[in-house]
């Protein structure tokens, strides 16, 4: 059973910076695709990057140049350091694994994020 874990939100004022982690379990972590996503009140949940097994990544434009996605498959563990934080940045991240055997979609339960003017 697939299980995702996120960790590391927070409240933080604007400008300032917060590292998200993401542990994954029970999946071959290195082989899947692997991304954040998150969702602020009444709105849709969007992407806000992703990273796939080969290392490619894929940001929402909203965030290019302040955060950055990574991934240890030695430890199946994905990172999102997220600097300049500005309040529309405020909502909860969801860990997202798309897994390569299955295609089978897992979510995290999801961290908050609060940016602070």
């Amino acid at each position: 059973q697939v299980q995702l874990v996120e960790s590391g939100g927070g409240l933080v004022q604007a400008g300032g910076s917060l590292r998200l982690s993401c542990a994954a379990s029970g999946t071959i972590f290195s082989i899947d695709t692997v991304g954040w996503y998150r969702q602020a009140p009444g709105k849709q949940r969007e992407l806000v990057a992703t990273i796939s097994s080969g290392g490619r990544t894929n940001y929402a434009d909203s965030v290019k140049g302040r955060f950055t996605i990574s991934r240890d498959n030695a430890k199946n563990t994905l990172t999102l350091q997220m600097n300049s934080l500005q309040p529309e940045d405020t909502a909860v991240y969801y860990c997202n694994l798309v897994a390569f055997t299955s295609r089978n979609t897992y979510w995290g339960r999801g961290t908050q994020v609060t940016v602070s003017s």
